[in-house]
């Protein structure tokens, strides 16, 4: 039997890192873990072998963006796909996820419902 996948939610509001939990965990039958800043995220990126990074781009001390940038320079974190959770999508931000490569975004608000088919969907896990 496949083993779960892992997902590291990082958003610095708790309401949102539960409700994701909750889609991800009982709808699409994945683990997650959750930090609440882009510091703990990449510690705990770093600790945990992972397969997804769901990331908020709004957060205090390091964004979203910041800590995107440090998981692609290092060996451990480089490979982990990472879909960005944001309330703002302008054209400036666009092209600096393309420039970040990464998998895919996730717009707030989201459907608490859904969130777990479209982070599938982007990665390609639809089985």
């Amino acid at each position: 039997m496949q083993q779960p996948k892992r997902i590291l939610i990082v958003d610095d509001e708790e309401d949102i890192r539960d409700v994701v939990r909750v889609s991800l965990e009982e709808f699409g039958g994945w683990l997650t873990s959750a930090a609440a800043s882009g510091f703990e995220g990449l510690q705990m990126a770093k600790a945990e072998s992972l397969d997804a990074i769901l990331l908020d781009i709004s957060m205090p001390d390091m964004d979203g963006l910041e800590m995107c940038r440090r998981l692609q320079t290092d060996p451990r974190t480089q490979k982990v796909p990472v879909i960005v959770l944001t309330a703002k999508v302008l054209p400036s931000d666009r092209l600096q996820f393309i420039e970040l490569d990464v998998a895919g975004i996730i717009t707030k608000p989201f459907n608490p419902v859904t969130i777990w088919q479209q982070v599938a969907e982007i990665l390609g896990w639809n089985s």
